[in-house]
C-alpha cells in the first residue's frame, strides 16, 4: 500500500443518525485537520456533510472514519465511495476495522472491503429482524404501545409556534430533545395528535 503524502490531510467524517447522538466517541483522540459530521441516516449518500467532504478532499489527504457502517450502509455504496475517492488519489481509513484503503488496488484489498462490508450489512439486517420479532411478539402479547410520543401537545404547539417565527430547526431540535426528523413531523403535522 502507498502511504498518504506527508503533507495530506487527515480529514475525519463523523455520522450519527439523530442529533441527540455523541459524535465524539467516534473519532476521540484521532488527530484530524479537518471534521464533517452528518446528523443523517445512512441509508444513501445523499448528506450534505458527506459531499462537502468529497469537495474538500485532496490527492494525498485521508478520510478517516470510525466504522464501514459509518460511511455507508450498504456494500454497493461502501466501495463506490472507496473506489471513487481512491481513484482521486486519497486514502480511506477505518479505525474499527483498523483497514486503509489507497489508489494502489490489490485483490486482497478488495476481498476485505466486500466482506467486511458485508458482515456489517448483513449485521444491521439482523439487528432490524430482531426489532421486527420484537414488536410482532409484544403486539401478539398486547404489550406494543409503540413509540413513547416525544412531545406534550403544548410542547408541540409551542415548537410550531417558534419555528413558524423563523428560530433555527437545529437549535429547537436541541433544546425539546428530538431529531431534526422527529421535528419536521411535527411542522407537518398541526393537529394536537403528536408524531411516535
Amino acid at each position: 500500500m502507498t502511504p498518504a503524502r506527508r503533507d495530506g490531510k487527515r480529514v475525519g467524517y463523523v455520522r450519527v443518525s439523530t442529533i441527540d447522538q455523541n459524535t465524539e466517541r467516534q473519532l476521540e483522540g484521532i488527530k484530524l485537520d479537518k471534521k464533517f459530521t452528518d446528523h443523517a441516516s445512512g441509508k444513501d449518500t445523499k448528506r450534505p456533510q458527506l459531499q462537502a467532504a468529497f469537495e474538500y478532499l485532496r490527492e494525498g489527504d485521508v478520510l478517516v472514519v470510525h466504522s464501514m457502517d459509518r460511511l455507508a450502509r450498504n456494500l454497493d455504496d461502501l466501495r463506490k465511495i472507496v473506489r471513487d475517492l481512491t481513484a482521486r488519489g486519497a486514502v480511506v481509513e477505518f479505525v474499527k476495522e483498523h483497514l486503509t484503503f489507497t489508489s494502489a488496488e490489490s485483490p486482497m484489498n478488495k476481498l476485505l472491503l466486500s466482506v467486511m462490508g458485508a458482515f456489517a450489512e448483513f449485521e444491521r439486517a439482523l439487528v432490524r429482524e430482531r426489532q421486527r420479532e420484537g414488536i410482532a411478539i409484544a403486539k401478539k402479547k398486547g404489550m406494543y404501545r409503540g413509540r413513547k410520543r416525544s412531545l406534550s401537545p403544548d410542547k408541540a404547539a409551542e415548537l410550531r409556534r417558534r419555528a413558524t417565527a423563523g428560530e433555527k430547526k437545529a437549535a429547537l431540535a436541541r433544546e425539546f430533545g428530538i431529531s431534526r426528523e422527529t421535528l419536521y413531523q411535527y411542522l407537518k403535522t398541526k393537529h394536537a395528535v403528536s408524531p411516535r
